[in-house]
């Protein structure tokens, strides 16, 4: 099922199912870097894959925005962790999968949305995908902004921490920056299909050519 919905993103915006399928890589990467087993890195990568669900109810209008989005805009793009979660919900996907798609923009000082919550109020699925979002967010070409060299989103995700992001979530990220040569992925329009995924031990492969 999450996967059949990563395909929906997919063929609704394929620049938010790319960015998607980067920010799993980086997910799971971090998991297992934090001790968690494979099999719970691989349901958080696929949360990841829908983790933006919600903004392909989103227009292009605002999507692809170049400049700053106004207040009614910037209301409509930050209820999308809601209705991506409202959709999961509907489909009667594992709780573990919602909550990591409707807290993924909490901030750990309490500043962020849709609810607010602050520090480990915030389920650590959430926290990990915060960091491994932002930082494609940073590394990324998007209509407003140019990419950030990877120094560069480390020195931003560093000046995150305890306001954005769990200090020590973000310190074992920037640590798997330190010695992960080519860490970063490169920005392209993927061209897996996704009903390989769905084939026995399709998905080890595809997290692991991501890294290439």
């Amino acid at each position: 099922m999450l996967l059949s919905l990563a395909q929906s993103i997919q063929e609704r915006d394929i620049v938010t199912y790319d960015h998607s399928r980067r920010v799993a890589v980086y997910a799971q990467r971090l998991a297992r870097y934090l001790g968690w087993s494979r099999r719970e890195a691989r349901d958080l990568a696929l949360a990841a894959l829908v983790h933006d669900l919600g903004k392909t109810w989103i227009g292009n209008d605002i999507l692809n925005k170049s400049a700053a989005l106004s207040r009614e805009e910037r209301l409509k793009m930050e209820r999308h962790p809601i209705t991506g979660a409202r959709i999961l919900i509907g489909y009667e996907v594992h709780p573990f999968y919602v909550e990591a798609v409707l807290y993924h923009h909490e901030s750990w000082n309490g500043q962020g949305y849709p609810a607010r919550l602050k520090g480990e109020e915030i389920p650590f699925s959430a926290r990990i995908l915060t960091v491994a979002d932002v930082y494609d967010v940073l590394t990324s070409q998007r209509p407003y902004k140019d990419p950030l060299t990877t120094d560069e989103a480390r020195e931003r995700l560093l000046a995150g921490s305890g306001t954005n992001f769990d200090p020590v979530i973000l310190q074992a990220f920037v640590h798997l920056l330190d010695i992960t040569p080519d860490f970063t992925l490169t920005q392209h329009v993927c061209g897996i299909s996704l009903k390989n995924l769905r084939q026995p031990g399709f998905y080890n492969m595809f997290i692991a050519g991501s890294s290439s």
